[in-house]
This record gives structure tokens, sequence and C-alpha cells, in this order.
């Protein structure tokens, strides 16, 4: 194969496809966070509803994620590539004329099978059409610039919500979409391992059902409570399915998940340093926009217009972070990326119910879009620093661990502030100068959070002690929730700490 750099045309027209394709991915989850305030709101949802709206797609991703990136290794990774953005395009087209929560966290589920076979081979494209030298820079400016297709959508999600309606945020990802396709079509180089034979099903339908359990037990406890039979049994049998299938993994000839990719501590820490610092990424995301839009009070334009900041930091200083580890080294980006990324998480902690965008928020975030461009492309490079062979397979390993990340910060995350949020509400509301028919009109919507909906039949000054004990109640949990992601952070920069050397990475040989 003729050299291909990031200069080249064809290099960029790659690049191009793959940029899109992702792009409309880290679109799809900006914009939809935006719109979830939203969506709870007109259709009378619950958190739990909204979780699943998240977590509906997260599972799907995250679960078959490993068995598409094997997939494009033995059947074409461009192949699977182009049948992925074909699926998400139709099913986002599902979503924008779902009527119900029920039609949307189905059509999400479909958009998820879409992505998951999209996503990684946009990585595995880059790693098999680059030389190693050129590697980091690509997958720098794929990074920023896939997130740049992303950055403008907290404002137009936050229009499009306001203007016409929720079902809207789904459109965007259509002609994205057609480009990407028609891109992928003409200058994506095929390219598979001639030497992978079988797919592990059972290890996908065990990591699948692992996943599951686990999800659905977490999201379910506020409903039905720790102890009830049903949540026991979906997490213990979550965690029996994943128990399982590593040991169907270590004894399979044909492993979905190939054990000696792990031989390399480069790998095991960019992976594990992936996972805490993915789980406080979704973490904060996730309650900020809940924060902003329930509590703050924005309209869904100024909340996608508040989240910039770091989207932006993101988009254009990636490339610079990835030309930054290839020459001097992934470790140090590595270390200090995540300790920043921890200290404006920290930050966020301090904003109160009526707090000051540009002194109490606007800090964190742009120390949370510095740390995290600084790190992108050195976490990504390391993860996949594997023989070509395993490309495919290193791909699917390190985004299933981003996304399973995100799914269980959405469905932890959940759990914690929901418990601290009721009980603080029920300790205010209790002393609270309303009759005993009021309190309960706000605390039977308790599992909407900062959603709850006062009353129109209360009076102006209940509706005002009632919407102040939602807002200290909300933020109470919401401080709980920044902290553990901040230490998250910082956890990440101790594990690149002790596994990231700069050694040189393993090359894989272009074909």
């Amino acid at each position: 194969m003729k050299e291909t750099t990031t200069k080249t045309l064809t290099g960029k027209l790659i690049l191009s496809a793959t940029i899109l394709a992702s792009g409309m991915a880290f679109l799809d989850g900006s914009v939809v966070g935006i719109a979830i305030p939203t969506i709870q709101a007109k259709l009378n949802a619950t958190l739990t509803d909204i979780q699943w709206i998240v977590n509906g797609y997260t599972l799907m991703l995250c679960s078959l994620i490993l068995i598409s990136g094997a997939l494009g290794d033995r059947f074409g990774r461009k192949k699977i590539f182009m049948y992925g953005i074909g699926l998400f395009i139709f099913s986002s087209f599902l979503c924008s004329i779902s009527q119900s929560i029920d039609q949307l966290v189905i059509f999400r589920i479909i958009q998820g099978i879409g992505g998951a076979m999209m996503v990684p081979g946009s990585l595995s494209i880059i790693n098999i059409s680059f030389e190693e030298k050129y590697r980091g820079y690509a997958i720098g400016i794929w990074s920023g610039f896939a997130g740049g297709v992303a950055a403008l959508a907290p404002l137009l999600g936050g229009w499009l919500v306001q203007s016409f309606g929720w079902q809207s945020i789904f459109y965007i990802n259509i002609p994205l979409g057609i480009i990407a396709l028609a891109l992928a079509l003409k200058f994506v180089p095929e390219s598979r391992d001639n030497g992978s034979t079988k797919i592990d099903v059972i290890g996908s339908l065990l990591i699948f059902l692992s996943l599951l359990g686990l999800a659905w037990g977490l999201i379910s406890v506020p409903d039905l409570g720790l102890s009830n039979p049903l949540i026991i049994s979906s997490l213990l049998g979550g965690l029996i399915a994943f128990i399982l299938f590593i040991i169907v993994q270590k004894k399979s000839k044909h492993p979905l998940v190939p054990f000696s990719i792990f031989n390399s501590s480069l790998v095991v820490g960019a992976n594990l340093a992936t996972l805490f610092l993915y789980f406080a990424l979704s973490g904060v995301i996730f309650f900020l926009v809940l924060n902003l839009q329930q509590v703050q009070h924005y309209s869904p334009i100024i909340a996608g217009l508040s989240m910039l900041p770091s989207i932006l930091l993101i988009t254009f200083l990636s490339g610079t972070g990835g030309k930054i580890a290839d020459k001097i080294g992934p470790r140090l980006p590595m270390i200090i990326g995540p300790l920043i990324v921890s200290v404006g998480m920290a930050l966020l902690v301090i904003p109160g119910a009526h707090a000051n965008y540009f002194t109490q928020i606007f800090p964190g975030l742009v120390l949370f879009g510095l740390g995290m461009a600084l790190v992108i492309a050195p976490l990504t490079k390391s993860a996949l620093a594997v023989e070509s062979k395993y490309s495919g397979a290193a791909s699917g390993v390190n985004n299933a661990v981003a996304r399973i990340a995100g799914l269980l910060a959405v469905a932890l995350l959940g759990l914690i502030v929901v418990s601290l949020f009721e009980g603080q509400l029920s300790q205010k509301i209790t002393s609270l100068q309303m009759n005993i028919s009021e309190k309960q009109q706000v605390m039977i919507q308790q599992d909407k959070l900062g959603g709850i909906q006062i009353p129109s039949s209360f009076s102006s000054q209940t509706k005002q002690i009632a919407q102040n004990a939602i807002d200290d109640s909300f933020i109470y949990g919401f401080r709980w929730a920044m902290g553990i992601n901040a230490f998250l952070a910082l956890l990440s920069a101790i594990i690149s700490f002790f596994t990231i050397h700069n050694k040189k990475l393993r090359a894989s040989n272009p074909t």
C-alpha cells in the first residue's frame, strides 16, 4: 500500500470519512444530552426513563462493539464500517418519528447497534491506513475533528429543541451519514485479517447479558429497592455472566478479546485509565446538563452554549495533544491531562442553585476541556499499540471500555444522586410550611429529580418554597457526583503514572 499521511489527498479523505462517521456518534450524544430535560418534561418521564434513553444506546454500543471489531477483522473493516453508517442513518430517522418513551428507547437501541459497527471501525481504519510515525497525529486530528463535528451540537441541538421539538435533533445525523458513506465507499481501502476464522458468538452473548444485568439492576434500584429479588438476581446474574465471559475468552481458540493484547502494560494502563476517565466524563456531562436546565433554569440554547468551552478546546487542541505525545511519549500527557481534568471537575462541586456561570462554572469547563484535549490522543494510541492483526479487536476493546464506563456512570451515579436527592428532599419538605397534600404532590414525583413539575394549584409563595427545596436537594446530590468524578479522574492519572512508559509503541504494518 502506498504510504498514506495526513497531508496526502487520500489520507485527508480517509480521515474525513472516519471523522464524519464518529462525529455522528459524538453529535448524537451531545444533542441527546441537551434534549434530555425537554424529553423528560414532554413525555412525563422519570429519571429511570431518561437513563434508558442514554443507556439503551450505550448498552448495545458497548456490548456489540467487541464483536464488530472482530467482524471487521474477518469480513473487512470498510464493509462493517459502511453497514454501521447505514444502520445509524436509518435508526436516527426512526428516533425522529418516535411518539413515546418506549418507542424512543427501542429506536435508540437500534442506533446503538449501528454505532457499535461504525465507531471502532473508524479507529481501526486509521490504525491500519497510517504508519506508526503518523498515527498519533492522525488520531489526534480524528479525536479533535470528530468532536468538532459535534462542536456546534449543543447550540444546534438547543435551537432545534426550542424551535421544532426534541424529535428534530435526530435529523442532523442523516446528511452527515450520507456524506461519510460516500467518502468511505470511494476512498477507504478495504483491509482484513486473513487469519481470522470464527466469530465468538458465545462471548458476545455473555458480555451482552452481563452488561444488561448490571445496567438494569443499577438503574432500577430507586424504583424497586436494593433488596428486591429482581434487583439481586439481575446484579448477580450480570456478575456471573461477566466471570463466565472471562473464562470463555481464556479458553476460546478464537476469542472476542484476545488476552495477548494485555501482555503490554501500555495497553492495560491505557484501558484502565480510559475506564475511570470516561466514567467521570460521562457523569459530568449527564448531570451538568440537568443542572443547567432544571436548576439553573437555562434554556436549551443557553445550556448548549454553556457546554461549548470544553467541546471547542477538545476539538481544536486534540491534534496538538497528539503531536506532543508523538514527540515526548504518552506518559507525561497521560498523567498531566487527567490531573487537569480532575481539578476542573472538582471546581464544579462549588456552584449552588443560583450560580454565576463565568465565575463558578466556566473555569471548571475550561480545565476539563484542556485536560481531555491533552490526554485523548496518547490514551487512544496507547490502547491500540498492538500487532496489525489485532487492530480491530484492540479498537473494539478500547471503545467498549469507554462505553461501559459511560453506561456505569449514568447507572451508578444516577443511583447515588437519586438516593441523596430523595433523602434531602424528604427532610426539607417535612420542615416546610406546606400542607400534607402539597407535600405529597411534590414527593410523589421525587424520581424525576430536578424535573419535578410543581402543580399549578400551588400559590406563588408555595411554588417558590417547593422549587427552592427541589433545587437545593438536586445540588446536594450533584456535588457528590462531581466529587466522585474528580476522584476518578485523579485515579486515572495515578494509573498512568504506574503503567505508562515512553517505550516505542509497537507499530502496526500498514496493509
